[in-house]
C-alpha cells in the first residue's frame, strides 16, 4: 500500500510539472508572435486642409460673374475698345472672366449694343465712323465741308486725337470750338483751293455782331439756307433730362464814374456831365 501511494504522488507531481512546462512553452510562443507581428501604430492625425493659393483669383472671378449685367457688359466693351480686336465668347471669358455662354442676358445685350459688332462668332468694337488711320481720317473729314463733330471721331481708333492735332498743325483741317457748347468741330482745309480774303472784307466780317444765344445763330443760318453743324435745342433738352443746368453767363459790370475816378479824357467834357451834376 505504501508503495502504491508513493507511485500515485509521483504521477501527480509529474502531471503538475508537465502542466507547468506546457504553460511556459505557450507563454514563449505568444511573446515570439508579438515580436514578429507588432501591434499597429496609432493613426497619424490628418493634416489640415490648406486653401489654394488661387483662392483670391477665384473669388474675384466669382464676384465678376455675379455682378449686374451692365457691369459685365462694361468690362467686355472696355476690352474691345482698348484692344480693337475681335474675340470669341470663350476668349472673352479667359481675358476678363465674363462668361457670356453661361449668362444669356449678357450675350443678348452685347449683340444688340450699338457699340458692338457681332459677326456670328466674334465680338468687336464698333465706332461711329469706320476709320483706322490718319489717311482715312482726312478722307472722312473732307466729306463733311460743313464740319464734323470731334466727339464723333474720338472712339474711331486709339490715336485719333493725336492725328487730328497733326492734321491741324499741317494746315489740312481747322479745329474750331462751338460758341455755345465749346465742342470742337473739324473742318476740311483743302490746300488745292487757296483763298485770299481782302482786309476790307475781314473787317466787315469781324464788325458783324452775332447773337449771344446759339439758338438764334442756328435760326439765322437756316433762314439763309445753311445747315447748322450743331443742334443746341436737342443738346439742351438732353442736358435737362440728365439734370444738368446750364451755367449762367456773368454779366459785365457797368463802371460808374465817381469823384475819385482819375480823369484821363478831360478833352471830352460831355463824358463828365453826370459827375458835375452830382
Amino acid at each position: 500500500m505504501a508503495l502504491q501511494e508513493k507511485l500515485d504522488r509521483f504521477k501527480k507531481q509529474q502531471a503538475k510539472c508537465q502542466s507547468t512546462l506546457t504553460s511556459i512553452a505557450a507563454s514563449k510562443t505568444s511573446n515570439q508572435r508579438q515580436k514578429h507581428n507588432p501591434a499597429p501604430a496609432a493613426a497619424s492625425p490628418v493634416p489640415a486642409i490648406k486653401f489654394s493659393n488661387d483662392t483670391e483669383r477665384l473669388q474675384h472671378i466669382n464676384s465678376i460673374r455675379k455682378a449686374p449685367v451692365g457691369a459685365q457688359m462694361k468690362r467686355v466693351i472696355d476690352l474691345l475698345f482698348e484692344t480693337r480686336q475681335a474675340f470669341t465668347p470663350e476668349q472673352i471669358n479667359e481675358v476678363c472672366y465674363v462668361d457670356m455662354r453661361a449668362n444669356k442676358d449678357v450675350f443678348d445685350s452685347m449683340r444688340r449694343n450699338p457699340k458692338v459688332k457681332f459677326d456670328g462668332e466674334r465680338f468687336s468694337y464698333k465706332s461711329k465712323h469706320d476709320v483706322r488711320d490718319k489717311s482715312q481720317l482726312i478722307y472722312l473729314i473732307r466729306k463733311f465741308p460743313e464740319g464734323i463733330a470731334v466727339i464723333d471721331l474720338k472712339d474711331a481708333y486709339p490715336t485719333v486725337m493725336e492725328d487730328l492735332q497733326g492734321l491741324k498743325a499741317a494746315g489740312q483741317i481747322w479745329l474750331l470750338s462751338n460758341f455755345d457748347s465749346q465742342e470742337d468741330i473739324a473742318y476740311p482745309n483743302d490746300p488745292r483751293v487757296p483763298i485770299k480774303v481782302d482786309d476790307d472784307l475781314k473787317q466787315l466780317f469781324r464788325g458783324i455782331e452775332l447773337p449771344r444765344d446759339m439758338l438764334d445763330i442756328e435760326r439765322d443760318l437756316q433762314k439763309n439756307g445753311m445747315k447748322p453743324a450743331t443742334n443746341t435745342a436737342k443738346r439742351r433738352s438732353a442736358a435737362q433730362m440728365q439734370g444738368i443746368t446750364p451755367k449762367a453767363k456773368p454779366k459785365a459790370k457797368k463802371t460808374e464814374i465817381s469823384k475819385r475816378t482819375k480823369l484821363t479824357n478831360a478833352h471830352l467834357p460831355e463824358l463828365f456831365q453826370k459827375l458835375k451834376d452830382s
